[in-house]
């Protein structure tokens, strides 16, 4: 390809490539549209992971070899102390676990808010 400007274009003004921080935060001040469940719509069939998590607990794998059928695997939290709830591996809420019928369930005691 030869040095000379094969496509004709008007030679590259220096001001052209300057950032003007001005328009830059009138463009991010705008007005943010209000969202609302309709918005949402279109991922409400999408499929997500929820856990409910007990507590955990931090051993040696030594340690985890030798547990067997009948070993209690002591657990960070205190009975009564809230669950952690997580939907696809994050935190989303905390709750208390339940009975339902012959099943257990988890109320919702508070939701945590994301982070953004």
């Amino acid at each position: 390809m030869s040095q000379e400007n094969d496509l004709n274009l008007p030679p590259l003004n220096p001001a052209d490539l300057s950032f003007d921080h001005n328009a830059a935060s009138v463009a991010r001040s705008g007005p943010v549209p209000i969202k609302t469940a309709e918005d949402l719509e279109q991922v409400f069939d999408v499929p997500v992971t929820v856990s409910a998590v007990l507590g955990s607990s931090r051993i040696a794998v030594g340690d985890l070899l030798q547990i067997g059928p009948g070993a209690v695997l002591e657990l960070d939290r205190r009975v009564g102390e809230a669950i952690d709830i997580f939907v696809n591996e994050r935190l989303v809420a905390r709750g208390e676990v339940v009975v339902v019928e012959d099943r257990l369930g988890v109320t919702m005691t508070e939701i945590i808010k994301a982070d953004r």
